[in-house]
């Protein structure tokens, strides 16, 4: 009944000690979700709040510490305020009647840098108003006692809304006709959540319902008798990565075929810049370090996708002694000394922690790659998998 955390929109509260940060969250939220004090540091770990912020639609508010916060824990709670950075979609930065300082400017500067659309808020206007310069997106007002704040608000927000966010892309719709038949391939395996099927999963039959697409689901041991009994053969069909390759037996050449990871790289991240980064995997050497990002933490089973079938299919592609390492979970490590990245589907994340990721692989010369386009490259049907994005 509610929408995913990775399909809302992130907005990063941000600034100094007692300007409003929470008293703005609790007003447009209409709930006291923050505590607001005079004491300063009274916001420690970010606070997060889910709500339907209409006419922009789902949201997700991450209320952060201060970041002039000079309390005996206030450096770790501002280092956890500028890691929010690579998760949001669009920031807030509240100020008062003191305007931008230097710490408010270092932050406009990594928005700068990551392409994050903001919003200055001068809070406390009705005792003093200072005219912020050099920003083309200002709301001045009083958190506390300005009666069309949440109208304000809102109307500012849209004009910063991303493109990718206004105009939702389609996970797969758009790849086929409409009215089009598409088979998925789940297996029921151990990583198979009992009574049900997994996110990305569910997400792709959702965006094809709403393609009107005509949606078959099977396990990879009934997928030949079900393309028998189409009249006409399916113009897509999807699997698990880990069924790539009996499926890519069984599906003839004439029948494009995928990924559900493959097309989540596509909706969440860059799907170029995946299979480009897939190309390191010839050039590893023996004790070459690889990192394998999880966008959330999970009990790994024993046949685990990325703490042992990708290293299994590494080690036996290259034919090399790498050195894997696994790392769960928002934060990014640090990525030095590393050969390779390789990125799961990210459907428990936002395509906005996804690109900075990206981003930061680039900066340190590290190609980076994900989970379907690691798997079907190291399978060597990579050409195919990829060939319906390429029309």
């Amino acid at each position: 009944m509610k929408a995913l955390k990775s399909m809302r929109l992130q907005i990063g509260v941000f600034g100094r000690t007692n300007v409003g940060k929470s008293s703005l969250l609790n007003r447009i939220t209409n709930q006291e979700i923050s505590i607001v004090s005079e004491i300063a540091g009274t916001t420690t770990d970010v606070v997060e709040k889910s709500m339907e912020l209409l006419p922009v639609g789902p949201v997700t508010f991450l209320d952060t510490a201060g970041l002039d916060d000079y309390s005996y824990l206030g450096e770790k709670r501002i280092e956890k305020t500028m890691k929010i950075v690579n998760r949001i979609d669009t920031a807030v930065i509240v100020c008062d009647f003191n305007g931008l300082g230097d710490c408010e400017k270092k932050l406009i500067n990594k928005f700068d840098e990551l392409k994050i659309p903001y919003l200055v808020l001068e809070n406390k206007c009705d005792i003093k108003k200072t005219e912020i310069e050099g920003v083309d997106n200002v709301l001045y007002t009083s958190v506390k006692k300005d009666e069309k704040l949440i109208f304000k608000f809102k109307e500012a927000m849209v004009k910063l809304l991303p493109d990718d966010f206004v105009n939702s892309p389609k996970i797969a719709g758009d790849l086929i006709p409409e009215k089009s038949t598409v088979i998925l391939v789940i297996p029921i395996d151990k990583e198979a959540p009992k009574g049900r099927i997994i996110l990305p999963q569910v997400q792709t039959i959702r965006d094809l319902l709403d393609s009107n697409c005509m949606t078959y689901v099977v396990k990879e041991s009934e997928l030949n008798e079900a393309i028998k009994n189409l009249k006409t053969p399916p113009s897509l069909v999807i699997t698990d990565s880990q069924a790539f390759r009996q499926v890519s037996e069984i599906v003839p050449e004439n029948i494009p075929l995928t990924s559900f990871s493959i097309i989540f790289a596509r909706l969440k991240g860059n799907l170029d810049e995946f299979i480009n980064g897939a190309k390191a995997i010839d050039k590893l050497q023996d004790g070459d370090m690889v990192l394998i990002l999880e966008s959330c933490t999970h009990h790994a089973i024993e046949d685990d996708i990325g703490r042992v079938k990708i290293p299994n299919l590494l080690r036996k592609k290259t034919g090399k002694n790498l050195v894997i390492r696994n790392y769960a979970g928002h934060d990014f490590p640090d990525v030095k000394g590393y050969k390779l990245i390789i990125h799961c589907g990210a459907c428990m994340t936002n395509r906005r922690e996804v690109l900075s990721r990206i981003l930061i692989a680039n900066r340190n010369g590290i190609p980076i790659t994900n989970y379907g386009i690691v798997i079907s490259y190291c399978l060597g049907i990579l050409p195919r998998a990829v060939k319906i994005f390429l029309k």
